[in-house]
Order: C-alpha cells, then structure tokens, then sequence
C-alpha cells in the first residue's frame, strides 16, 4: 500500500508499526521514522516564516486565521505524482497541521483515488484507538495489536510505579506568550504521570490565559512548560519567561513536539519522562534529551 501522511504523527504511526517501506509522501515536521523526511517527497510545507519568537507566531497565525489564510501550503503535484493508495490527515487543529478538507478538495482536482484515514483523537485513549485504526486502514491490524499491547503495558508500569504517591499539584502551559492552558490529552498525560493537573480542559481546546490570571487562580507544586511544537531546547529558553512570572515554583520543561503534542506512540515516552520529573525516586530517569527539570 501506498501511503502519504500529512500529519507528523500519523507518520510516527505507521513507522512504529513496521510500515516505513509504505510511505510515498510526508511533511515537513516529519521526523519518525528518522530520516524518513530526507527519502520521501516532502509534499506539506508551513506557510509561516522561519525563526520567529512565540509571540510573534501567535500574533502571526491569528492574522492569518481572521483572513482565512492557510497556515501549511500544499503541494498539489507532488501529491499527484506520489499517487497514494491511503492518505493520513488530520481536522483536530488548523494551527497543527494541514486540515482534511484542504486535502479532499485537492484529491478531488488532481482526480486521485486515494482512501483518507481522517486521525482526529482528543484524549489519551482516543490517541490510542487512533493507533488501531491506521494499523487496520493500513492492512497491518495484527502489527497494531502488538504495538498497543506494548504501549497499555508500559503504561500500566508508570501507574502501578506511581500509585499511592503523593499528586503534586502541575500547571500545564502549551504556550507561553501569550500562556496557554492545554488541552486534549494533556491533562491525562499529567494524571497517569502520578500528577494533578490544575488547569485545562479533559479532550477539549487548549485555551489562552494572561500570567494575572494564572497568579490569581492556581497555586502549582510545579509548572511543565511544554510548548507545542517546539523541542527540549526550546522549550528551556522559554521557560524564562515562565521563571519570571511563578519565580518560586519549580519547573520541569520538556520536549512537547516529539513527547507531548504530537499523538503517537512516544506520548507513552513522555508520560514516563514526566512520571520521573513528578516522582524520581519511584520512576527510572528517561533517555537524555526528553526533559530537563530546572533550579
């Protein structure tokens, strides 16, 4: 089968499911299987320019939100010659990736008859259903199966590791200028963590806030500062930002882009790399380059 994924996790999927060999078109943010981007044609690109600072990002995207412009541009011709036999695509958030519809309306003008697997979970345990249907949407059901079982196994580690523990109160922030509160899978992230997350909405919308509103509201043990689409680096340096809002609250900051945001198989990796920020003595440390807890 033929596949072209238009959304960074969907093509973590189908690697991690032994289907790496099936992909004929990807994106840009596509970065697993590794090197997967460097040997398929790359047929989404972001309609934003490079090296901007988050707020200039937020203030950019709502710009082009109120005029109707995409944020990703499609290449219509290398979809066409990549003639796909299951298109992967996504309609939670217009601001992630490209939406589906952007996509029907160009298969149905370059005339490809091509399936669309539309992959749309906003909880953990949607993101895990997600998993099962492109194995099955893929031809490879039994690979799933495998794959879930490994993934439900290790979860079910981090929460017998972290029953009993004291919770300690977590503040979430997928954005921090201006903050944003998370949403979707986060705060389930943070609950089988062995945390209690104090602000966002259960497999709803990530929603903004104000750092007045944050200081008059919550009172966290700790603040994970996990910007979407951004990696460990990142998410450090802005984590100043954070220090000089709660100066006396620790802060854990983590690569949201690869473990947080994007939802595949390596949400289970983050869930473990958080679980030891929360309760270090009780989870093992997770490979370098996944968190970093601050002083």
């Amino acid at each position: 089968m033929r596949i072209a994924s238009l959304l960074p996790a969907a093509t973590e999927i189908v690697g991690a499911l032994g289907l790496a060999d099936d992909l004929v078109a990807v994106t840009f943010e596509c970065d697993r299987p590794e090197g997967i981007r460097a040997t398929r044609p790359v047929v989404v690109d972001t309609a934003l320019p490079a090296g901007l600072t988050p707020g200039e990002i937020d203030r950019i995207v709502r710009e082009r939100a109120a005029r109707d412009l995409p944020q990703y541009d499609l290449d219509r011709e290398a979809l066409r010659d990549a003639a796909p036999d299951l298109v992967l695509t996504q309609d939670l958030c217009r601001v992630c990736a490209l939406p589906a519809s952007t996509v029907a309306d160009a298969l149905d003008a370059l005339d490809l008859d091509a399936t669309v697997l539309t992959v749309d979970p906003h909880t953990l345990d949607e993101v895990l259903d997600a998993i099962a249907g492109v194995a099955t949407a893929a031809g490879a059901p039994d690979a799933g199966t495998v794959l879930l079982e490994t993934l439900q196994d290790r979860l079910a580690t981090v929460d017998r590791a972290v029953a009993g523990m004291p919770r300690p109160r977590v503040l979430a922030l997928e954005w921090v200028d201006p903050p944003f509160l998370p949403g979707h899978w986060v705060p389930a992230m943070v609950r089988r963590a062995g945390g209690e997350p104090i602000a966002g909405i259960d497999g709803g919308r990530s929603v903004a806030t104000t750092w007045e509103q944050i200081a008059e509201d919550q009172d966290p043990d700790l603040v994970l500062v996990a910007p979407c689409g951004f990696g460990l680096a990142d998410a450090v340096a802005q984590a100043s930002a954070v220090r000089g809002q709660l100066p006396n609250t620790p802060i854990v900051a983590v690569d949201s882009a690869s473990y947080v945001v994007r939802a595949g198989p390596r949400l289970v990796d983050g869930i473990e790399a958080i679980a030891h920020a929360l309760h270090p003595d009780a989870v093992p440390a997770p490979p370098p380059g996944r968190i970093t807890v601050l002083s």
